[in-house]
């Protein structure tokens, strides 16, 4: 078992992910201010798939996702963007919910925890 903690794009208040004991919780993930919730979650998405990078893993190993939208009307809109993301056979939980975020130009939140190798 590894007790280190190690810690990714870490700033003054926060980091963008932590790992510990072969487990990966990347912080909430946004776009573009004022972006549609489209290109919102390509670029949340984008921005998981350079951290699980820098972790050494891929989305396959993506065990629970969080999706915070700031308007359940979007929902479809960021399926269609998730659906084309998510490998098929590598589906992780999921949970879908509605939320004032940080700022009101903020459309969508991604937050997701993954297993290490």
């Amino acid at each position: 078992m590894n007790t280190d903690i190690t810690r990714y794009g870490t700033g003054a208040r926060m980091s963008e992910a932590v790992a510990y004991n072969g487990i990966l919780w990347v912080a909430g993930q946004v776009g573009a201010p004022g972006a549609s919730v489209t290109d919102q979650t390509r670029q949340c998405l984008a921005e998981v798939d350079r951290i699980l990078a820098q972790a050494g893993i891929d989305k396959t190993r993506i065990l629970s996702a969080q999706i915070w939208l700031a308007d359940m009307a979007t929902f479809a809109d960021m399926n269609a963007v998730w659906d084309a993301w998510v490998p098929q056979g590598h589906t992780p939980a999921r949970a879908t919910g509605e939320a004032k975020l940080a700022t009101p130009d903020y459309k969508v939140e991604v937050i997701v925890t993954a297993a290490l190798k």
